[in-house]
């Protein structure tokens, strides 16, 4: 996929997650010091399960990460991730870029995604053609950017952000190649088609 469309398709999601009061406030509070979920439940006043939500999106733009310690996960800012953001994403040559992005996606899967997303950039429903699926996949792809492997319930907390379906999207990874999982889904990993492709 071209990297200029990638690109874009994550500038749009970094400003989609910070689009929301509840999940500044979560970045506030990691620019402190890492929180864990209970912690930040606490003094946000949130639902764990809301909260959950909020985490999930901001994970997906690569703003903050995840790390289990004992029973726990414990949450904090993604500083490499946001320093590769100011030098790649903001730079002057991207920005100048955006205005002429339309264009550089692949028509069929631009139409697919037009179909199948929603306004917010969920998944309304899942093509039934195994080639529509794909793009979808391909689109779903991009939240795993980052160097894996990631364990069933990191996978399915990014996939989260497109679709409450997540076990249809981690099954496609599998069957059409995108992804591998070791023995018992403890780790998904791109793969190496998936990388270069």
């Amino acid at each position: 996929m071209d990297t200029a469309v990638t690109r874009d398709h994550t500038l749009l999601q970094f400003f989609k997650a910070l689009g929301d009061a509840n999940r500044l406030r979560l970045i506030g509070l990691l620019a402190h010091r890492p929180h864990s979920v209970e912690e930040l439940a606490t003094v946000l006043e949130l639902r764990p399960s809301t909260l959950s939500h909020h985490l999930s999106k901001l994970a997906a733009a690569r703003l903050v990460r995840s790390e289990a310690q004992g029973h726990y996960h414990v949450y904090s800012l993604d500083l490499d991730s946001l320093h590769e953001r100011a030098r790649t994403l903001f730079s002057h040559e991207h920005l100048r870029e955006l205005a002429a992005i339309e264009g550089l996606e692949d028509p069929f899967d631009r139409k697919v995604l037009s179909t199948f997303l929603d306004e917010e950039g969920r998944i309304a429903k899942f093509p039934v053609k195994r080639k529509k699926f794909e793009v979808i996949l391909r689109h779903a792809l991009r939240l795993f950017e980052d160097e894996g492997p990631w364990d069933e319930s990191e996978v399915s907390r990014r996939l989260e952000t497109l679709s409450e379906d997540t076990e249809t999207l981690r099954r496609g990874f599998i069957d059409h190649g995108c992804m591998t999982r070791s023995p018992g889904g403890r780790a998904y990993r791109r793969a190496r088609s998936a990388q270069e492709g």
